[in-house]
């Protein structure tokens, strides 16, 4: 069956794009829950595995990319979630984590059935890494307090598909079982 591992997505973020001002009220509502759920999980020896874009930057690297995002007008946001140095963390080019990424390949040396999937944004990357977690017969829970939408009609939607076509486990993080 497998251990469980955290994965936060794409929450070392600068929030500069396009649907930041729609984004970030939400990511700040989830902050606080997905920083509980870090602690949580490190307190219960629970791998957390940050999975998060590189902003096209090929040649950074994950130190960088948390000092540019820490370096920012958002840095409230990524302080509180901030990877220590001993944290997993691997960097993705599209929406999925496991897009050619070595994600499948670090879960299954990890031993990991299930995935806890938080961060952003839940009608995007989350529910496309849902469905290739599910794909790979990975056990898929999503608090849907701990992901950030920028919409939130859309993000409804998407936590549904996820629970209906996906089997995924949707719960608030104050439930969640690792």
């Amino acid at each position: 069956m497998g251990h469980s591992a955290l994965i936060v997505i794409d929450m070392i973020n600068t929030y500069d794009h396009a649907d930041a001002d729609l984004l970030v009220p939400s990511a700040k509502a989830v902050v606080p829950r997905i920083a509980r759920l870090i602690d949580e999980a490190r307190r219960r020896k629970v791998p957390v595995i940050y999975v998060n874009d590189n902003f096209g930057e090929w040649r950074s690297h994950h130190g960088e990319i948390l000092e540019t995002a820490l370096a920012g007008p958002h840095a409230d946001l990524v302080e509180p979630l901030r990877p220590r140095n001993d944290s997993l963390f691997v960097i993705k080019a599209r929406h999925s984590i496991f897009y050619e990424t070595p994600l499948s390949y670090l879960l299954s040396q990890l031993n990991v059935g299930q995935v806890i999937l938080c961060g952003q944004v839940t009608e995007q990357c989350v529910l496309y890494s849902a469905l290739d977690a599910h794909i790979r017969h990975l056990r898929v829970t999503v608090p849907r307090d701990a992901v950030a939408h920028i919409h939130s009609d859309l993000a409804d939607a998407a936590l549904r598909m996820m629970e209906r076509n996906m089997d995924v486990t949707i719960r608030n993080s104050a439930s969640i079982e690792f």
